[in-house]
């Protein structure tokens, strides 16, 4: 793991950063000059100001996203400010280009502000087809992402939507491994941050048709201070909100007491907060997703030997990866296609069961395609952008052409 570390500086310090602009066209004479610049480029000029709708046309809109953080909620770093996000800023715009053929580039804000941040993503909006949301801190997440969607173009916070999408691919093949039905299910959510809290979202199925997706048996989240019930006084409203589709038994008590008999763990919390012992005391067969990087809440060797089915975490040197590539540019890529203005539940949901169905047969080690897999972001796209197309409403243009 070290290792790993000194490599990527050294290669950052030679590189100086991941990424770069290329041109599409070559300027090799005057005429090239006058019709990529001046005077030529006055006529695009002239259409969008009185038809800006025409920018998906005429410009780079329409395969762009900006990927945009404040550096308050970094990887396993935390809060390191928007100089210490932009090595993880240009990562993403890397892997949006190499899976997707999309062209993104970092934003990193130098504010904390909820209303700032929102008011600068409004202010450039208009270049991009989409906004990634990346490492932004609960709760503030939350209000900057349902502030902004009403921009004509999608906005998705990665950490919330793609973390729980990729998820629930994972978690209905590892159903399909132990061989139980996800209507069975219960479900036990460590942490209640952006990951934690959309994760419960999407297995509760909130909004959604039954006919569509069947919601899961029960899910129960927990905090750093326990399972989150209606007899705490000291709840945010985000977990507040929670309460109306988790906990519907009025469970309460610490991690371990609901970790008794449920079916499944899901960590978005901190490192070696779980033993065997815990593991031992869910069903038979569990399922544990352990995500906390870099230091899973229980190492997979130790989970399998107390019982555990079917373990995935969110490293690349265990098997099932819960890796979020494997879902966001295929996200965005059948958003932009679709000319999507926004990315709906429907839309989440086709790209869960999308990447799921890229494991044909899913065995304990093989319950989502390997992250480098090149088939996985043109199948979840196609089911994205059918998604979209499906929703009418979502596909109505806005004004301002985005």
């Amino acid at each position: 793991m070290a290792d790993f570390y000194e490599r990527s500086l050294s290669m950052h310090e030679q590189l100086r950063g991941k990424i770069g602009v290329h041109s599409k066209i070559p300027i090799n004479s005057h005429d090239d000059l006058s019709i990529a610049y001046t005077p030529g480029v006055a006529r695009p000029c002239e259409v969008l100001g009185k038809d800006p709708s025409k920018a998906r046309e005429l410009t780079i809109k329409r395969n762009t996203v900006a990927v945009v953080s404040d550096g308050s909620a970094v990887l396993g770093l935390g809060n390191i400010g928007p100089y210490g996000a932009i090595p993880v800023m240009e990562g993403k715009a890397l892997l949006f280009k190499e899976f997707a053929d999309i062209d993104a580039w970092p934003i990193c804000l130098d504010t904390q502000d909820t209303q700032e941040i929102i008011a600068a993503v409004r202010h450039i909006a208009p270049v991009f087809g989409g906004i990634n949301l990346e490492d932004i801190a609960a709760p503030r997440c939350f209000e900057v992402e349902a502030a902004l969607q009403d921009l004509g173009i999608p906005v998705f916070h990665d950490d919330q939507h793609g973390t729980a999408i990729v998820l629930l691919a994972a978690l209905l093949n590892a159903a399909k491994v132990v061989g139980r039905k996800v209507t069975d299910i219960r479900v036990v959510i460590n942490g209640a941050g952006a990951a934690g809290t959309a994760i419960a979202n999407l297995l509760r199925c909130v909004g959604h048709d039954p006919a569509v997706c069947a919601p899961v048996k029960d899910v129960i989240v927990c905090d750093s201070k326990g399972v989150i019930h209606s007899g705490r006084k000291d709840l945010s409203p985000a977990k507040e909100k929670l309460l109306k589709f988790t906990n519907r038994s009025g469970r309460e008590g610490s991690l371990r007491d609901v970790l008794e008999g449920c079916d499944v763990f899901i960590g978005v919390s901190k490192g070696n907060l779980l033993s065997g012992e815990d593991i031992k005391r869910m069903a038979a067969d569990p399922i544990v997703f352990a995500m906390a990087n870099p230091e899973p809440e229980i190492m997979p060797d130790e989970a399998r030997q107390a019982g555990a089915a079917v373990v995935g975490t969110g490293r690349s040197d265990f098997p099932n990866q819960v890796n979020n590539v494997l879902v966001f540019p295929g996200i965005f890529r059948g958003a932009l296609d679709a000319g999507s203005r926004t990315i709906t539940d429907a839309m989440k949901l086709a790209a869960a069961h999308a990447l799921a169905d890229c494991v044909e047969q899913p065995d304990s080690d093989h319950i989502l395609p390997d992250p480098l897999d090149r088939s996985v972001a043109p199948k979840v796209a196609r089911a994205v952008s059918d998604a979209a197309e499906a929703d009418t409403p979502n596909q109505t243009s806005s004004p301002a052409g985005r």
